[in-house]
């Protein structure tokens, strides 16, 4: 993690998303129920030695890898977790003299117990959920929100391609750095301790789920649960009009994970770049991010075609989507919401993937180096991912072009958009890169003339401190302006921001 980002997570506070815990001796038992609750709720992060005001004691340097291990023991134990789940915590080096541990959950598409004990996340407050009806909701609530967990009950092993289950294995294993508990189950233990069988609690029914036929099942059997499902791979650098060479992609989610990464290392230079003294493929770090992103999250009970499209002077991914909200994202905007999480979980313990929202970071990254341009990501009811290219740029040398083409690019981003097959919500307000909470201060400034960080606040239900960086981060995009000072402050549209 990025130590300006880390900071700026301190300065916030703890919040649904976020928990500090000191950690001073080793890892409390309150912070598996954590753990615990943010599987069960949005995910969140944990920093371990940090006081509940955001202070950093740190943990002792020497002990942090023991705990680390110790951490994944844990939750990787059936005995007390329930599901398993598989996590990696981060040693940070605060400073010189300070240490902590960040760990990141995902939400999960199961409902987690911790020493048989089920844990929710209300407000920044971890909450022992007893009520049968309770329970029952958590269940039914994602089950709803996640496709990818809808049963087939007739759904049989000898449907899944166990063929593929040793290579897995050893992947898991690899990305590990050696030890993963995979290696040790059986094909069933395994499909289960994955999350790829279940029961529906609102049915009744067992069996395997959508998320374990995409990503294992055989090719007739995916044609049957997902009869649109494909990939449409296309090059259009010369023959803008049809295209230079095509790959329509029909197949489990492993294999097509790796006929997609072939096809751009077929179609895109891979210009030389040192990172640390080490020789690092920009092309391949930016086409395993593109990909892995449009196979993990897209919506596979749409219609709507998959693409990867390479031309001249960009490459973008689309996927049909089940938005969170509208408009671009940013490093600065960036809220991680895993659409498939059973499948995005499956694809970082294999190393298809990494961290939720690193792939957003990488991209922006690299794609400067690789291009000297930045990505664009468009959320949407079809989630895009557009990364210029120029093949005479270098990172050493620049380019001539590099310039022109980042006007052009947005350009032909808006065309894509307004050719879309699937309709995207339309959004009055003027800037679609404001994130959800940003465009409801710009409703109400329009409406009201004006608005304060304690009505911002109110408002959009967050604490002082995160009101006002959200009216500072506006400030900074040129959509409002301060007026007065002090307690007397009030935020107004910039000259010229309208409908």
């Amino acid at each position: 993690m990025d130590l300006n980002a880390l900071q700026s997570i301190l300065t916030i506070g703890e919040t649904v998303a976020v928990e500090f815990k000191r950690c001073g001796n080793g890892i409390e038992s309150d912070t598996y129920e954590t753990v615990c609750s943010f599987l069960n709720r949005f995910g969140g992060d944990i920093f371990m030695g940090v006081l509940d005001d955001g202070t950093v004691l740190g943990v002792p340097e020497k002990a942090a890898p023991d705990m680390v291990k110790n951490f994944i023991k844990v939750v990787s134990n059936p005995l007390l977790f329930s599901p398993t789940v598989y996590l990696v915590p981060e040693i940070i080096k605060y400073d010189e003299e300070r240490t902590i541990i960040h760990v990141h959950i995902p939400p999960s598409a199961e409902v987690h117990s911790y020493k048989k004990a089920i844990y929710d996340r209300v407000d920044d407050a971890d909450v022992k959920v007893t009520a049968t009806g309770a329970i029952a909701q958590m269940y039914i609530r994602k089950q709803n929100i996640f496709t990818e967990k809808k049963i087939y009950p007739y759904a049989k092993m000898e449907d899944l391609r166990l063929d593929l289950l040793p290579k897995i294995r050893i992947m898991a294993q690899n990305h590990a750095g050696g030890q993963h508990s995979w290696t040790a189950m059986d094909d069933q233990e395994l499909l289960k301790s994955a999350g790829l069988y279940g029961r529906d609690i609102a049915t009744g029914e067992e069996g395997y789920n959508l998320a374990a036929l995409m990503l294992l099942g055989k090719d007739d059997v995916i044609l049957n649960v997902a009869p649109t499902y494909v990939t449409d791979a296309l090059v259009r650098k010369v023959n803008v009009d049809r295209y230079d060479d095509r790959e329509i992609i029909k197949t489990n989610l492993i294999e097509s994970y790796d006929r997609l990464l072939e096809f751009g290392r077929k179609h895109l230079p891979d210009k030389f770049f040192l990172e640390d003294t080490v020789n690092k493929s920009l092309r391949n770090t930016i086409v395993r991010e593109m990909v892995s992103n449009t196979l993990m999250h897209r919506e596979f009970s749409s219609n709507y075609t998959a693409k990867f499209v390479i031309e001249k002077e960009r490459m973008y991914v689309e996927n049909a989507n089940r938005a969170a909200n509208d408009g671009c994202i940013t490093v600065d905007n960036l809220e991680p919401n895993p659409k498939n999480p059973v499948i995005a979980a499956f694809f970082r313990n294999i190393g298809y993937a990494d961290q939720l929202g690193s792939g957003v970071r990488n991209l922006f990254k690299y794609s400067k180096y690789y291009s000297g341009q930045e990505p664009q990501f468009i959320e949407g009811d079809v989630f895009r991912i557009i990364v210029p290219l120029d093949d005479e740029y270098s990172y050493d040398f620049g380019s001539t072009k590099a310039a022109n083409s980042i006007s052009d690019t947005n350009e032909l981003s808006n065309e894509i958009e307004n050719a879309d097959k699937v309709p995207i919500n339309a959004d009055k307000v003027p800037i679609n890169g404001l994130s959800a909470q940003q465009k409801i201060i710009f409703q109400f400034v329009e409406e009201k003339g004006q608005i304060t960080s304690h009505q911002a606040e109110l408002l959009l239900k967050v604490k002082q401190r995160r009101a006002r960086i959200i009216l500072g981060e506006m400030v900074d995009l040129g959509v409002l302006e301060r007026q007065g000072s002090y307690r007397s402050t009030v935020y107004v549209l910039k000259e010229g921001r309208k409908k």
